[in-house]
C-alpha cells in the first residue's frame, strides 16, 4: 500500500505533535544558572554548534593526584576573582572558521579543555560538558550547542526569547535525563 503524499504529511505531522509535546521550547537566549559556580548568565542556543562554551581566561591544565585538572576564571565581567579548578573531562577540537585559520601553523582547529557542569535552564537541571575558551568578544558568556540541547529535549524557537523564564532547579541533576 501506497500513501498519497498529503496523508503521509498529515501521518508525520500527527505522529510528530505527540513527541513535540514531551519537550520544552526555549527561545533563542536563555537564563541560565551555573548550579556549581553559583552564578546565573545569559546564554545564547545555537543548533548550529556541536558543543556548549563557557567564557573563561587565563586557563591552565595541570595534575592533581596523578588524575588532570583545569584552573581557570570565568571572562564574565567581575564575577569571580578567584580561579575556579574542575577536574578535566577531556580535550575538544573546534573546527576553526575559515578567518581564524592561519596557514602557517597547519592547524584546522583549535584545542579546548572541557570540563562538566550543571546547568539549569527553566526547570530543567542537567549535566552538560562544556569548552573553556574566551567569550568576552561575544554577548553571551555561554553557548549551548546541539549536545546539550538534546540532554535538555529541547525545541528551540528562535522567535521567542527567555521563555523559560529564570532558573528554578532542585539542587540534584539526574543525569539519566
Amino acid at each position: 500500500m501506497r500513501l498519497a503524499p498529503s496523508a503521509l504529511l498529515f501521518c508525520l505531522l500527527c505522529s510528530g505533535s505527540s513527541f513535540a509535546a514531551d519537550k520544552t521550547v526555549y527561545g533563542l537566549n536563555e537564563y541560565a544558572s551555573l548550579a556549581d559556580l553559583d552564578l546565573q548568565v545569559p546564554a545564547k542556543l545555537d543548533t548550529g554548534a556541536k558543543t556548549a562554551s563557557l567564557s573563561a581566561r587565563d586557563i591552565e591544565r595541570f595534575k592533581r593526584e596523578g588524575e588532570p585538572w583545569v584552573r581557570f576564571y570565568l571572562a564574565i565581567d567581575d564575577a569571580h576573582a578567584h580561579p575556579i579548578e574542575r577536574p578535566l573531562a577531556r580535550i575538544s577540537k573546534i573546527k576553526r572558521r575559515a578567518g581564524d585559520y592561519d596557514p602557517e601553523e597547519d592547524k584546522t582547529y583549535t584545542a579546548r579543555p572541557v570540563i562538566e557542569l550543571q546547568i539549569c535552564m527553566g526547570k530543567a537541571l542537567r549535566s552538560i560538558e562544556v569548552n573553556l575558551t574566551d567569550r568576552s568578544a561575544f554577548q553571551y558568556p555561554l553557548l549551548i550547542g546541539s549536545d546539550a540541547l538534546k540532554r535538555f529535549d529541547a525545541l528551540i524557537d528562535p522567535s521567542l526569547k527567555y521563555a523559560a523564564g529564570k532558573p528554578g532547579c532542585a539542587t540534584v541533576a539526574n543525569s539519566a535525563e
